[in-house]
């Protein structure tokens, strides 16, 4: 038999944008692949990325992602990429024209949610958007803070009962 490698599978997360979810309204989401060179597939697998800043642009039925952080690979020479520079995203032209049309509307963007591995192959998931005004982002963090509150308030009273 010929020497094989195992094959990856599952999902391995690298990067989250937890930013985004406070500061957005997600409408709709999408798995994108992404073009990369090989030094930042090895970056990559060191866990490494940032997608604190980041954004989808589209630009002529191609989907871009801008702004997002892949530090250079330490063991690369002269072909290490540039850490935040756009990357293409792999998307149906359904997925695409469909993103198009609804963040031409006012108030929409989208955004990179995670960056993972899914059986062995580099994958973002973006998110149409829209933003969360100022009140709206109070009230998320209120009924955070009231969950927390109610679990802990349980989790005592559960305590009492058993001791």
């Amino acid at each position: 038999m010929v020497g094989t490698m195992a094959k990856e599978t599952g999902r391995k997360l690298i990067a989250q944008n937890k930013k985004a979810r406070h500061d957005y309204h997600i409408l709709d989401t999408y798995e994108a692949g992404l073009v990369l060179m090989g030094t930042e597939v090895k970056s990559l697998r060191q866990g490494r990325a940032s997608l604190v800043d980041g954004f989808v642009q589209l630009d002529g039925h191609e989907a871009w992602l801008h702004n997002v952080h892949v530090p250079e690979y330490s063991q690369g020479t002269w072909t290490n990429h540039s850490a935040r520079r756009k990357r293409k995203l792999l998307l149906h032209r359904v997925e695409i024209d469909k993103l198009e049309s609804k963040s031409q509307e006012t108030g929409h963007t989208i955004v990179p949610l995670a960056l993972y591995f899914k059986d062995g192959r580099a994958k973002v998931e973006i998110a149409l958007a829209r933003g969360k005004k100022e009140y709206d982002k109070r009230q998320t963090l209120r009924e955070k803070q009231d969950r927390r509150e109610a679990e802990r308030t349980m989790s005592a009273i559960r305590r009492k009962q058993r001791g």
